[in-house]
């Protein structure tokens, strides 16, 4: 277990560096197999297949959500207790995250897994599709609680400073994806369903790894006790259930584009999910921002170090800034590159051409809302990342996809949604900035108070 709250020291560029570049390698592993995925299926000569992973992820990506979600509670409450030196209410709020998590992990996978064809068939998945998204889908989703337990215990790790070990619990799921997705795709000839099996075995990878470096190398997992969790079911909640539906938004807004994108036919559903596939291996080191960010916020807060809160921010935002520069740059020039590897048609072509020229540049303006969502969520106000995320989701996605598609046709769906992000993400910063400075003139006046009350009772 730490001896200190190492977040509160040194500068906080490097910390939010080091926490985004390792998240980023973890995330980007990750998805770069996703990616490999998407390249092995096309191999198979069928876009029906490339189609019903792109359906199947928007699912998918709804589950990874909510694990998300419930990790970002973890991060916040576990990283705020260390901020304040409080180590054993860390250990035991990480407990109790980690069983709340499985146990709605496992109530998720109940619920959802006898229903998998007719969500398919709501976002607009049929015929032959329909078939190859249900059989893969219902693989898939047994790992969610696999997934759940991975995601809460690198949330953790990254409250404590470990961002490298943090890391590894991805990057051996990855590497085990990587080994197992030829074989049984092509070897024993499973196809589609060779490449859900070789993720599911993934994802249960992440358990091991995991539990190595939340338990024998922190510590940091207890007794459970069903008390002291249900005293903690409030604090996890009040951060849990709002981060839940700002993830489930990102969710909704593919779902929304997905569904918009079918109305184009096949191949632009395929476009759509192969940008999909190559935006998380690309941006990687901006997603991973948002829970970069928040552990050192929250251990700042947890020391009331308000200056270096204001500093985390601003390092933030010129790490995105020179990040999306350079990776925007290089998915330009290998624009021709992914059409070629992808064999994509004209139609998904002009997809993936139109996103590399003008729509990735947006993803700056996306990363200050990551940034935003990080400031409410780990300072005390997450409702309001729930109503950014929303509104970037439906307001800010579907009128813009519509009236852009309308107007440019597929490449609309692209433009609309970079037009979107931007709007929010400097709408999200303006609110975070604002709001970490009425903390800190709150914490003044507190401080201010208190000395006054001790000046006029000087013996009590």
């Amino acid at each position: 277990m730490p001896k200190q709250a190492t977040l509160t020291q040194g500068s906080t560029f490097k910390h939010v560096s080091i926490m985004s570049f390792t998240g980023a390698l973890g995330l980007m592993a990750m998805f770069l197999v996703d990616l490999v995925d998407m390249l092995f299926l096309s191999m198979l000569g069928e876009r029906e297949i490339v189609a019903a992973v792109g359906f199947a992820s928007t699912v998918m990506f709804f589950t990874v959500s909510i694990s998300i979600a419930v990790s970002i509670a973890a991060t916040a409450l576990v990283a705020r207790a260390i901020g304040e030196g409080n180590f054993e209410l860390a250990k035991r709020r990480a407990t109790n995250v980690l069983a709340i998590g499985v146990l709605f992990s496992s109530a998720v996978v109940w619920f959802l897994w006898p229903r998998i064809p007719e969500v398919l068939f709501f976002l607009g998945a049929n015929f032959r599709t329909l078939d190859l998204a249900t059989g893969y889908l219902q693989i898939l989703l047994l790992g969610m609680p696999a997934v759940m337990i991975g995601m809460i215990a690198s949330g953790i790790m990254r409250a404590l400073g470990d961002a490298r070990r943090a890391m590894y619990a991805t990057l051996v799921c990855s590497v085990v994806n990587a080994v197992l997705d030829p074989i049984l795709i092509f070897v024993f000839g499973l196809g589609i369903h060779g490449a859900a099996i070789a993720s599911l075995l993934a994802r249960f990878s992440m358990v091991a790894v995991s539990y190595y470096g939340v338990v024998k190398m922190h510590r940091m997992l207890g007794a459970f006790d069903g008390a002291e969790c249900f005293k903690d079911l409030k604090p996890i909640a009040l951060i849990a259930v709002p981060a839940m539906l700002t993830n489930m938004s990102s969710p909704l807004a593919n779902a929304i584009v997905m569904a918009y994108a079918a109305e184009f036919g096949d191949h632009a559903v395929a476009g759509v999910a192969i940008v999909g596939r190559v935006i998380p291996v690309v941006f990687g080191g901006l997603f991973a921002l948002s829970g970069a960010v928040g552990p050192v916020l929250a251990q700042n807060y947890g020391a009331r170090q308000f200056q270096r809160m204001h500093n985390a921010m601003t390092s933030a935002v010129v790490y995105a800034l020179i990040y999306s520069v350079l990776l925007c740059s290089a998915l330009y020039l290998a624009q021709d590159f992914l059409v070629a590897i992808f064999h994509a048609t004209e139609e998904t072509a002009s997809l993936i051409h139109f996103f590399a020229t003008y729509g990735s540049f947006s993803f700056f303006f996306q990363s200050l809302l990551f940034i935003a969502i990080a400031v409410f969520n780990n300072l005390g106000k997450p409702l309001n990342s729930t109503l950014l995320n929303f509104g970037r989701a439906t307001i800010g996605t579907w009128p813009l996809i519509v009236l852009f598609g309308w107007l440019m046709g597929a490449d609309g769906i692209i433009f609309g949604q970079a037009v979107g992000s931007v709007i929010f993400g400097c709408i999200g910063f303006v609110m975070a900035r604002r709001y970490l400075k009425e903390l800190e003139v709150k914490e003044e006046q507190a401080v201010s108070d208190s000395s006054l009350s001790q000046q006029a009772c000087p013996n009590r």
